[in-house]
């Protein structure tokens, strides 16, 4: 993948689910483990920080309309 592209949650859940079927059918290579290991866990780190800024901002919108007066009308 390039650098300079910009990755999204979907693609780093793919490469992940990639990286996974690789393991677990004992595709990959020893002197690869390490490396593939190694991006697995950064593409967790990844989607879980994406996860949690999404839910962050979900909560503050839903926040915002529970204390818009449009609401209280209803």
């Amino acid at each position: 993948m390039s650098k300079s592209r910009q990755l999204t949650y979907s693609q780093a859940l793919k490469e992940l689910e990639s990286i996974i079927s690789e393991i677990e059918s004992e595709e990959v290579n020893v002197d690869t483990l390490t490396e593939k290991v190694k991006r697995a866990t950064y593409l967790i780190t990844f989607c879980k920080g994406r996860l949690k800024s999404t839910d962050e901002e979900v909560r503050k919108v839903l926040s915002g309309l529970a204390d818009s007066p449009e609401s209280d009308a209803k």
